[in-house]
């Protein structure tokens, strides 16, 4: 397992809060984003938990369960970040 560092650890929080704010906002439990897009309800707590690493292919069912796409999810992200924020 690979060390994380802080800028990594900011990005999984960043990543997890704001999936679980849209997830909220559209009033969709985790229970019924994981049932009806085939992801494991555990990987959903531990990425809103900024526990794991969220792949891309998981990030893209997330983005569809929540109805948008994962574009915005992205630029949501960003926004959040800072202009400024870099991984390396």
């Amino acid at each position: 397992m690979q060390k994380k560092d802080n800028k990594t650890i900011h990005l999984r929080i960043v990543l997890g809060k704001t999936i679980s704010e849209l997830r909220i906002k559209r009033n969709i439990s985790g229970n019924k984003l994981t049932g009806s897009y085939d992801l494991e309800n555990s990987n959903l707590s531990r990425i809103e938990n900024a526990v794991i690493d969220c792949k891309i292919i998981t990030l893209w069912k997330i983005s569809e369960a929540l109805g948008i796409k994962l574009s915005d999810l992205i630029i949501n992200i960003e926004n959040k970040v800072g202009d400024d924020f870099k991984l390396f």
